[in-house]
């Protein structure tokens, strides 16, 4: 399988990874390679790095006008043995000012030093979240994250391994979204209720949006365990949970030629997947119609 074409919304202009902390252990990247014969540590270019830039038949960008991509699902975006890809990653990006690149790192420590040349106090365009799967690791990159200039912030807590407390991070008032779910495949650790639940309330206090998007394959609450295979599934309960609230933040996007993007000219989603009225990632999703991926 060429993970780079396996979603719409998203954009692997390289795959693999180097684990770094406990989040890593059974990373659903090196199981889903494993069970395709391949090695999650081979780290290459993909052949779609330019996903961002292809144009279709009639000419028009396949990744529309205000999409939300989500960037290097299958590795990090400031992986050391990716810097030479690097530059030309934020090139692209660049040229996209009417897309938002959501990016998803745990090595929080290298993003200063990589950071485009004109970055200034940030793109518009791009999104910095940091992975927090325990407090640990929550006390170890929300410091950095907060000290690097960036237009928009935000935080994965998946998969969430172990309570997390973000009150003193919430505070400063520049974490614009908090993602929260449970771990998948090989090996899955709990996740337990109420470490969501905690996660949501020191949200609501600092009214920061925050989404939970699935259980995880082993969810505890109220002291008892729940085994859900299946991602559907976990979806809808996380849905049914009624935890998540708030939207995506305003991004202030520009055509390529640098006018002002208007709302009618953005990526309008459909949520007319058989699954979507009750699936836990319907905040942070582009809809199924364009995709198809609920149909799959």
């Amino acid at each position: 399988m060429d993970w780079s074409k396996s979603m719409h919304d998203i954009w692997n202009p390289w795959h693999g990874c180097v684990r770094v902390s406990p989040g890593c252990a059974n990373c659903y990247m090196y199981f889903l390679d494993r069970q395709r014969g391949q090695d999650g540590r081979h780290i290459y270019r993909t052949s779609s790095f330019d996903y961002p830039l292809q144009r279709d038949q009639a000419g028009r960008y396949r990744v529309q006008s205000g999409e939300l991509i989500r960037v290097c699902m299958t590795s990090d975006f400031f992986l050391a043995e990716a810097d030479e890809w690097r530059e030309e990653a934020w090139n692209i990006m660049y040229q996209r000012p009417d897309v938002i690149f959501f990016l998803l790192t745990k090595r929080p420590e290298r993003i200063r030093a990589h950071l485009p040349s004109d970055w200034g106090e940030g793109w518009e365009n791009v999104w910095l979240n940091v992975t927090c799967e325990n407090q640990a690791m929550a006390d170890r990159r929300m410091p950095v994250l907060l000290d690097v200039p960036a237009k928009h912030k935000g935080v994965m807590c998946a998969p969430l391994i172990g309570p997390v407390s973000l009150m003193p991070y919430l505070q400063s008032g520049v974490i614009e979204q908090v993602i929260c779910g449970g771990e998948n495949y090989d090996g899955a650790r709990p996740c337990h209720y109420e470490w969501v639940k905690q996660l949501h309330d020191e949200c609501l206090t600092y009214r920061t949006a925050f989404s939970f998007i699935e259980t995880g394959t082993h969810f505890v609450k109220d002291g008892r365990s729940y085994f859900i295979r299946s991602k559907q599934r976990q979806a809808e309960q996380a849905y049914r949970s009624g935890l998540s609230f708030g939207h995506l933040p305003s991004f202030n996007l520009k055509t390529p030629l640098g006018f002002p993007l208007q709302p009618s000219d953005c990526y309008q989603p459909v949520y007319d997947g058989p699954h979507c009225k009750q699936c836990g990632s319907r905040r942070i999703c582009n809809g199924c119609s364009h995709c198809g991926k609920c149909r799959r």
